[in-house]
């Protein structure tokens, strides 16, 4: 394994209907896997989610995608992780599955927080305030004036 290397990429972006959008790749040397999820921007409840697993070490790795309609309708923020872990863990589950949700899915957050924002500093203290007692980042005592300037 000398020289492994695992390259995760996530995106989000808008549907037709204004959904948003949030995709996850992983590839690395036995994977090549793709998870895309629909979440509604007013409710931010998942409605549509599916993966592909284009290269994976063995063909079961493919049936956890199955696992992935006990998402349809979970409301993306408190609880998440909870909620991968009870979807995705386990002998049914992905680990690689949880790995890029629990990547891709706050990100949805951010985009309905962040909307219509061009400012960076009003961004961040919106986003702040949506996530408030997720994290230790957002803390009701920590602000973004703590962390890195962005430009």
């Amino acid at each position: 394994m000398n020289g492994f290397r695992r390259n995760i990429t996530l995106e989000i972006g808008r549907t037709e209907d204004n959904g948003i959008v949030v995709t996850g790749t992983m590839t690395d040397r036995f994977h090549d896997i793709s998870v895309e999820c629909v979440v509604d921007p007013a409710s931010l409840a998942i409605r549509e989610i599916r993966a592909d697993f284009h290269r994976s070490p063995t063909d079961n790795c493919r049936k956890a995608g199955s696992r992935l309609d006990l998402l349809v309708g979970f409301t993306v923020g408190k609880g998440l992780s909870r909620k991968l872990n009870e979807t995705l863990g386990g002998g049914g589950g992905c680990g690689n599955l949880r790995q890029l949700l629990t990547g891709a899915l706050p990100l949805a957050i951010n985009a309905r927080a962040a909307e219509g924002i061009d400012d960076v500093g009003e961004m961040l203290d919106t986003i702040h305030e949506q996530l408030m007692g997720t994290c230790i980042g957002y803390s009701e005592s920590s602000g973004t004036g703590s962390g890195p300037a962005f430009p």
